[in-house]
C-alpha cells in the first residue's frame, strides 16, 4: 500500500477550500496518486459528483477522531470490491421528492451498479433544526431515535454502510454560502445526524439532505458550488462514497488483519487549515506524535498552533507546495 496521509477539512467552518461543495476533491486527488488518503466526506462530496476513489478512506467525522485516538484500524476494500448499502428515508420527505431520489438510487443501481440492498424509512419525522453559532454551522434533532431505530433494523438485514436523507425545509438556503462567502448552512447538522449513526454502531454513515425545492438553477453562479447546481439530489456523491468505505474495526491491535489493515500508527501527516485546530484528531495526533502539518486554509475559526502551543511539523501556504515538499 500507498504511505498514508490524512487530509481534514472540518465540516461548517466555512474552509476557503473544501467548505463549499466538493471544491477540495481535486487536491484530494492530487495528493492520490502518491499516498493513501484518509479524508471527510465533505472533502470530496460534490450533490452528483464525487472525487472519490479507491486510494482513498472515506471515513466520517467521529470515525475520523476515533482513528487519532487509537479506538479504531481501518481496513481498505479491495480493487471491485463494494460495500452493501443501506439507504434511510425520512418519512417527512414529500412524494414528489421521494420520487426524484429513488430514481436515482435506481440509476445508480443500473449505470455504476451500485450494491444498494435496502431502504427503510423513519417511523416519525426526523425533524432537523439548523443553527449557526460562533461561525460554526450545527442543529438538532427533534427525533433522533427514529433513526437509530431505522438503522438497526439495515444492519441486521447486513448492511455494511448507511445513507441517510432527511428533511430540509425553506430555511436551509443562504445567500452568501451561494456566493461562496459563508458557511455551509447545512454542513454541521449533516455531521451530527452522521454522527449518531457511526457512534452507536461504528459502521460508515453519510447524509444528503432531500430539500422542499428540487428545481435545477439556471443562474450561472460561483464555481464552488457549481456541483450543487446540477443535480436533483446529493445522493450520487455518498453513495459512491460509501460504497468503497473502509471496513471499521474496533481493535486496532488485531492480528487477524495484519498486512492489509491501517491504523493511526501508520499516518505519516495529518494535514489541516492552519486555524482549525481544535478538532479531537488534531489533538490526538500531537499527543500520538503524528507529524501535523498546516496550511494557510482560511476558516472561520481562530484555533491557531500559537493559541494551543504546538509547533507543527511543517506549515505551508497550498496544498501544492505541501504535496511538493513532502514528495521529495
Amino acid at each position: 500500500m500507498k504511505p498514508v496521509v490524512a487530509l481534514s477539512i472540518p465540516t461548517g467552518v466555512g474552509a476557503n477550500i473544501g467548505g463549499y461543495a466538493g471544491d477540495f476533491g481535486y487536491i484530494a486527488r492530487k495528493f492520490s496518486k502518491y499516498f493513501h488518503c484518509i479524508v471527510n466526506p465533505n472533502a470530496v462530496n460534490g450533490g452528483i459528483l464525487s472525487a472519490i476513489n479507491n486510494d482513498m478512506s472515506y471515513l466520517e467525522g467521529y470515525l475520523f477522531d476515533e482513528f487519532f485516538k487509537g479506538n479504531i484500524a481501518l481496513a481498505p476494500l479491495k480493487p471491485y470490491e463494494t460495500n452493501k448499502i443501506g439507504v434511510i428515508f425520512d418519512c417527512d420527505i414529500p412524494k414528489n421528492i421521494l420520487n426524484v431520489h429513488l430514481n436515482t438510487l435506481n440509476a445508480l443501481k443500473m449505470v455504476q451498479g451500485a450494491d444498494i440492498r435496502e431502504i427503510e424509512y423513519t417511523k416519525e419525522p426526523v425533524g432537523v433544526e439548523l443553527t449557526i453559532e460562533n461561525n460554526i454551522s450545527s442543529g438538532n434533532l427533534k427525533n433522533p431515535d427514529t433513526l437509530l431505530e431505522s438503522a438497526k433494523k439495515l444492519i441486521k438485514k447486513g448492511i455494511e454502510a448507511i445513507a441517510v436523507v432527511c428533511y430540509f425545509r425553506e430555511d436551509s438556503e443562504d445567500e452568501n454560502y451561494s456566493n461562496a462567502e459563508g458557511i455551509d448552512p447545512i454542513g454541521g447538522i449533516e455531521a451530527v445526524i452522521s454522527h449518531l449513526i457511526t457512534k452507536e454502531f461504528s459502521i460508515p454513515s453519510a447524509h444528503a439532505p432531500a430539500f422542499y425545492d428540487i428545481d435545477i438553477s439556471q443562474k450561472l453562479e460561483h464555481p464552488k458550488v457549481s456541483s450543487e447546481l446540477i443535480s436533483s439530489t446529493y445522493l450520487p456523491c455518498i453513495i459512491q462514497g460509501l460504497s468503497i468505505a473502509p471496513k471499521i474495526y474496533k481493535n486496532s491491535n488485531s492480528t487477524n488483519l495484519k498486512g492489509v489493515q491501517i491504523t493511526n500508527k501508520d499516518v505519516n501527516y495529518l494535514i489541516v487549515p492552519y486555524n482549525a485546530l481544535g478538532s479531537s484528531a488534531v489533538l490526538s495526533a500531537i499527543k500520538n506524535n503524528i507529524k501535523l502539518i498546516t496550511i494557510k486554509n482560511e476558516t472561520k475559526l481562530d484555533v491557531t498552533s500559537k493559541k494551543l502551543n504546538i509547533s507543527p511539523y511543517l506549515h505551508f501556504n497550498s496544498y501544492e507546495e505541501c504535496l511538493d515538499k513532502i514528495l521529495t
